[in-house]
């Protein structure tokens, strides 16, 4: 069944409460950042697309592309494969990412489906297809599904800001990583939203890169 899902920053402020109700670093990392944002967007096509978009790049790399590709009517499956090669890779895409992009427009997933789709099984859905790993996933059951307790733990800005936030010596693989984030459930969801939040602290305070 599908668990607790994020609708506003009510729904956020609470798991960051009890987030560092349990684990003391986290609510140092919270008196840093601040309230945490909801980060919530629509799901569908566009939201899933975004997420194939910004893998390996920088965020404002990936806002600018995606802004590109909506204003030239990419943003529905019918409005993307309506554009030719040329017109996409104009707009930033490479070669690989027009092949998956293009594998999605043709998918016709039931994304309403998707919104009652346990974690696991919506995750095994989109790595079917072609370009769509597990981060990318995991980052649209986040945002766009809002699932309280899906982590994302071969995301680098994580690892890179447990390894601060815990004082590890190295940052952790991913799969440990993902047994450490066993303890922050039922709110993993937003322990990854603090972590980002306390990744981007740290990184203005020490120059983390």
């Amino acid at each position: 069944m599908v668990g607790r899902i994020i609708e506003t920053e009510a729904c956020v402020a609470e798991g960051a409460d009890w987030l560092a109700r349990r684990e003391p670093r986290f609510a140092a990392a919270l008196e840093a950042t601040g309230p945490l944002p909801l980060r919530r967007r629509p799901d569908g096509f566009e939201a899933l697309l975004r997420a194939i978009v910004s893998q390996q790049l920088s965020v404002a790399a990936a806002e600018g592309i995606t802004r590109r590709l909506l204003e030239a009517g990419a943003g529905s499956a019918e409005g993307l494969a309506a554009l030719s090669d040329d017109e996409l890779r104009a707009c930033g895409l490479s070669r690989p990412k027009i092949r998956y992009a293009r594998a999605l427009a043709d998918a016709g997933i039931d994304y309403a489906a998707l919104r009652e789709t346990p974690d696991e099984a919506a995750v095994e859905t989109l790595t079917a297809l072609p370009g769509i790993g597990r981060w990318t996933a995991e980052i649209y059951l986040m945002f766009a599904l809002g699932r309280a307790d899906v982590f994302a733990p071969a995301d680098l800005a994580l690892q890179e800001s447990a390894r601060l936030l815990f004082g590890l010596p190295e940052r952790p693989a991913p799969k440990p990583f993902a047994g450490m984030a066993e303890a922050w459930s039922p709110w993993r969801g937003v322990a990854a939203r603090l972590l980002w939040a306390y990744y981007r602290v740290a990184k203005d305070r020490e120059g983390v890169t």
